[in-house]
């Protein structure tokens, strides 16, 4: 909830004077328990619960990275409250297309012994552990590669075109899926996986307001 975006959108929104609610994932930020020990489905009963709970009426919803995959699950699952829906750097199915698609024999022997890899990463020294559960649970949760995916509010998503965490492609992918008539893809000349930059945050803040109205 204290990244770049969550507290600029805060600003927004506050002045705007539009309701907004913003909350951390099971094993993320302020909230309890460990990161390894979550799931896609997890996750998603965490944004739904914060959805059904603490929000009301017509909503827009916005996720960045794995949120963008959880916000579009959330969209399938409540399609009569999201009013539009949108995504930054959007990372659908990143449990198959991102980490299990790429995984060396060695990581595989490692996952079946293990029943976890450490992942290195920029945004985490220390590296975060990629579990056997996380990939195996989020098979139920993949929507890219299936047919139409039934998101029919109106979406806007942007990603950067240099983004080497997550591809663009995916965001091309779920655009060229979703059977919403009034879907569009921004794409962001030299822009990384944060989309955190001034210019980053206004593109965001500008979708925003033309969803909500």
């Amino acid at each position: 909830m204290t990244g770049t975006k969550a507290t600029a959108l805060d600003a927004f929104c506050r002045r705007a004077g539009r309701a907004f609610t913003r909350f951390d994932y099971s094993g993320h930020g302020a909230s309890g328990g460990r990161f390894a020990d979550g799931t896609i489905g997890q996750w998603l009963g965490d944004a739904l619960a914060v959805f059904d709970q603490v929000t009301r009426g017509p909503q827009v919803v916005v996720g960045s990275s794995m949120g963008g995959w959880i916000a579009a699950l959330l969209t399938l699952a409540r399609p009569d409250r999201v009013a539009g829906l949108v995504t930054l750097a959007a990372a659908p199915d990143f449990t198959s297309r991102l980490i299990e698609a790429r995984l060396t024999d060695a990581d595989r022997a490692a996952l079946a012994r293990d029943g976890f890899i450490v992942d290195l990463s920029d945004y985490d020294p220390d590296g975060y552990e990629i579990t056997r559960g996380l990939i195996e649970e989020g098979r139920g949760h993949l929507i890219l590669g299936r047919g139409a995916v039934a998101i029919r509010c109106p979406l806007r998503m942007i990603h950067g075109d240099r983004d080497t965490d997550v591809p663009w492609a995916l965001s091309a992918e779920l655009l060229g899926a979703v059977e919403s008539a009034d879907a569009t893809l921004t794409l962001v000349k030299g822009a990384d996986h944060r989309l955190s930059s001034p210019a980053d945050i206004a593109r965001m803040e500008a979708a925003i307001a033309e969803l909500a109205g």
